[in-house]
């Protein structure tokens, strides 16, 4: 059976991390998939980004691929912003294809996916942002949201 990983177990995995495959990546900025890569772009991280959309060629600059047998490599991650009902299918292509975890966003939440991966011996992370994450763990995130460096709303 799953069991959630601690705070100190998804910090080991975002820091393991070198190449992500974001399963259902969207040009949309209006979508969460969009923002996240955005922020795993950014100059905070250093990782390898592999879009996956079979809809999409491009995304921020980044060739996207049609699915995660077509990358070019073995992604550390697969971070999965789809349907719950679609996440079983994406746990066992991440396992064919060797990943070392699988990254359920925000909202989803597979219990069949989850054991398909840990199974297989995979790190299951589900209903947890790797932008928030990362942020928190990088020391971006606090209880107030993130720093954007501002003090207060006051005028000046």
């Amino acid at each position: 059976m799953w069991t959630p990983p601690s705070a100190q177990q998804r910090k080991r995995i975002l820091d393991e991390t070198r190449s992500i495959a974001l399963v259902g990546a969207s040009a949309n900025p209006a979508r969460a998939s969009n923002f996240v890569l955005t922020y795993l772009k950014s100059s905070v991280c250093d990782y390898e980004l592999y879009p996956i959309n079979p809809g999409e060629e491009t995304i921020l600059g980044l060739k996207v691929y049609p699915s995660i047998a077509s990358l070019p490599i073995v992604p550390d991650m697969v971070d999965v912003f789809r349907k719950a009902e679609d996440c079983p299918g994406v746990a066992q292509e991440a396992v064919d294809a060797g990943a070392s975890s699988l990254w359920l966003q925000l909202g989803v939440w597979s219990d069949e996916a989850a054991q398909i991966a840990s199974e297989a011996g995979l790190d299951v992370v589900m209903d947890r942002c790797t932008k928030i994450e990362h942020a928190r763990f990088a020391g971006g995130l606090h209880l107030a949201g993130f720093d954007t460096g501002v003090i207060n709303s006051k005028r000046i």
